[in-house]
């Protein structure tokens, strides 16, 4: 058995491997009401097909107001999670289990879904845009500002993450992903390129970790002890005087000992910068965290089952979460087990005259 093959036990629920679906936004809810659909459906379906051990949706916001784009899903309300409960019963039905990736957009929302031929930028609110709230009045470049949160905004978002993550799991969810990477709100607060208050959500690392700390709290006491709950992080924003792996470790560290069961370690998205890309240029920063006794999950041009296993088996992830590769080959599972020697591969019965 190779640990790629292996499973993974959380809190009671069982993983049947460690090849993961990276969330990703797809920006098809074509009603613009937060409501997934068939096309989530079959995204998210075919790569439990495919053999993907744990599926992880799109940034699901917890408030309309923390969409990315109008065309953003949502989990902020029960008909949401009601669609939600169909896409979690099929990929139950394929031995997969699926996590919820729990999101607020903060200053980067409201901007026009990254297709081609579009905008680039904000929606104006004539056109179904909307005012931004961000840690602080401090804008995106090339988006509009947003305001600045008061406390009362602080807390409205965290009770959303808690009641969010209560609808997920009466939908099925196995888990929940707070996404705290990447820019959007509680990234925000990490950084302090994008938070300069000066109370106690600003500061030093304790402040800046603060929102993401209580809404952390909120959500593992509306799930209870029995869920895991997993913390995208971006490790490093690659700019100087911003978020960065010694301040990941720090967080990672803290947030295990309040309970975290997993950090996704990605990197970047608040501020543009060239990223220094290459194949799995970001399993250091998994493993710089690892290292201290916490689960990462590692992801980032990771496109070889050989590739996969040998970040492994040297511990420097836990698991092995695929985006782009997964976009290109639905059932990349299938193919890593015949180039590892598994056998049998995932196979659905429908599927097992067509095995590697």
């Amino acid at each position: 058995m190779t640990q790629l093959f292996s499973p993974m036990t959380m809190r009671g629920t069982e993983i049947a491997n460690r090849i993961w679906l990276a969330p990703m936004c797809q920006y098809s809810c074509e009603s613009e009401d937060g409501m997934p659909n068939t096309w989530h459906l079959v995204h998210l379906g075919a790569r439990a097909q495919g053999g993907f051990g744990l599926i992880l949706t799109e940034a699901s916001a917890v408030l309309p107001e923390g969409r990315i784009s109008p065309q953003d899903a949502g989990i902020w309300n029960d008909d949401q999670a009601e669609a939600w409960s169909s896409i979690t019963d099929f990929v139950h039905s394929q031995g997969s289990r699926i996590g919820v990736q729990l999101a607020h957009a903060g200053r980067k929302a409201s901007t026009y879904r990254p297709f081609e031929g579009n905008p680039r930028g904000s929606v104006p609110e004539a056109d179904g845009g909307w005012p931004t709230l961000g840690a602080s009045a401090i804008a995106y470049p090339g988006y509009e500002a947003p305001q600045e949160m008061t406390k009362d905004d602080i807390a409205e978002v965290v009770d959303a993450f808690a009641a969010a993550a209560v609808r997920a799991i009466d939908a099925g969810f196995d888990l929940v992903e707070l996404h705290a990477a990447h820019g959007y709100l509680l990234h925000s607060y990490l950084s302090p390129l994008s938070n300069e208050r000066t109370d106690e959500y600003g500061g030093d690392l304790t402040g800046r970790s603060r929102m993401l700390t209580e809404t952390y709290q909120a959500v593992r006491a509306a799930v209870g002890e029995e869920v895991p709950v997993f913390v995208r992080l971006s490790a490093s924003e690659w700019r100087e005087g911003g978020f960065d792996i010694a301040e990941a470790v720090v967080v990672s560290r803290d947030l295990k000992e309040r309970g975290v069961d997993l950090i996704d370690v990605s990197s970047g998205g608040n501020f543009p910068v060239k990223v220094p890309v290459g194949p799995g240029y970001q399993v250091p920063l998994s493993a710089a965290i690892r290292a201290e006794g916490v689960n990462t999950g590692s992801v980032g041009l990771i496109t070889d089952p050989e590739q996969a296993e040998t970040i492994l088996a040297s511990e420097q992830a836990d698991a092995i979460f695929l985006a782009r590769a997964a976009l290109r080959e639905p059932a990349w599972p299938q193919r890593a087990a015949h180039d590892l020697g598994v056998e049998p591969g995932p196979y659905p019965p429908q599927y097992t005259r067509g095995a590697w």
